[in-house]
């Protein structure tokens, strides 16, 4: 167990034992932090989080490790070392360059044709849950956010440039014209409960993806949850 002691000069404050506690939160920092901010954080003095910062950035070098602490933009942050940039590059590239799954086509041929469209509907639309495969085209940069709807509060989303670029497309008027076969959102209702889903129509449409930008299906093989 941790031990801590109570910082007179930070009321309410626990003081936890001061490299380990600077080392978790610069793990989960996603910008650089002031030695002032570190220092509110673990509950000690600003002069003694700056001294056991370089002290930790020094270790971490004469050590080797791949990562090393830096100040930055005048804040502390942990980096990649510079040696070992062609490691992580390649980690991160591979899984760019596998194939997308069906389901995953699928769900990108909706939010293609229906943007901007919530998750939720787009789940209706395909008949199944989309969480996990929406979840692969944000982290592949295809799908991005874009505003909530005004009536329920979900997040919409759309395609992004980079999906254009992808499926070699300048704007979004360059699809193939599959829109007619996906039903109007009004209807949804009628169309799933006379149709018994949809699956088939967005199957149509991703093969046509497949065929219009084969590099979009080179981007990752991720099953659907």
């Amino acid at each position: 167990m941790t031990e801590t002691t109570q910082d007179p000069g930070d009321s309410g404050v626990a003081a936890f034992s001061l490299r380990p506690a600077l080392e978790a939160v610069l793990m989960v920092a996603d910008e650089p932090l002031a030695a002032a901010t570190l220092a509110a954080a673990v509950g000690h003095p600003v002069g003694d989080v700056e001294e056991a910062l370089v002290a930790l950035a020094g270790e971490y070098t004469e050590q080797g490790r791949g990562f090393d602490l830096r100040t930055v933009a005048g804040g502390w942050r942990f980096y990649t070392r510079e040696e070992y940039a062609g490691v992580v590059e390649g980690f991160v590239l591979e899984g760019q360059q596998a194939r997308l799954t069906q389901a995953a086509l699928e769900t990108l041929a909706v939010v293609a044709y229906k943007q901007p469209v919530s998750r939720a509907r787009v789940s209706a639309i395909r008949g199944v849950n989309v969480d996990g495969v929406m979840r692969t085209l944000l982290g592949r940069g295809l799908v991005e956010e874009t505003g909530q709807d005004p009536t329920t509060g979900a997040h919409l989303y759309r395609t992004t440039s980079y999906f254009l670029e992808r499926i070699g497309i300048t704007g979004l008027d360059e699809l193939p014209e599959l829109a007619p076969y996906l039903p109007e959102m009004d209807d949804l209702e009628d169309e799933l409960s006379e149709m018994g889903g949809v699956s088939g129509t967005t199957a149509d449409s991703s093969r046509t993806f497949a065929g219009h930008g084969d590099s979009i299906e080179n981007q990752t093989q991720e099953s659907e949850e």
